[in-house]
């Protein structure tokens, strides 16, 4: 793909997110902020009893980049084991993304990823 067409995929997902909105109850959630561009993501995410993401939503608001890249990830994230969600890194999500992002908005691309991580790490300290 061009990265013209990345370009539109991201405002895409921006403009017509996938996943949005609550999921209650929730196994695995967390939410992750930017205080220095005010980017917010909530994450949630339900396992069936294989530990398979059944479903996963996302509330939040920011940048198109923060946004789009949570949507992406939510896409991506749906129908994988715990084990496939635990191996997915910060290279898989900007690889997703499909563009080059600058360092000044890496925090805001890898924020739904910082999201997920803090709601693994809750599960699994809680016993899951």
């Amino acid at each position: 793909m061009s990265y013209e067409m990345y370009q539109e995929v991201i405002l895409d997902h921006y403009q017509n997110p996938r996943n949005k909105g609550d999921l209650d109850p929730a196994d695995i959630w967390a939410r992750e902020d930017n205080p220095l561009c005010g980017d917010e993501i909530a994450l949630y995410l339900k396992l069936n009893d294989a530990s398979v993401v059944e479903d996963v939503k996302f509330q939040g608001q920011g940048c198109a980049i923060s946004q789009a890249s949570a949507s992406m990830l939510t896409v991506k994230l749906k129908g994988k084991t715990l084990e496939e969600v635990l191996a997915i890194d910060e290279d898989a999500v900007l690889q997703t993304l499909g563009i080059p992002i600058s360092h000044a908005r890496l925090t805001c691309a890898l924020l739904p990823l910082s999201a997920l991580r803090i709601g693994l790490e809750t599960y699994q300290e809680d016993g899951a």
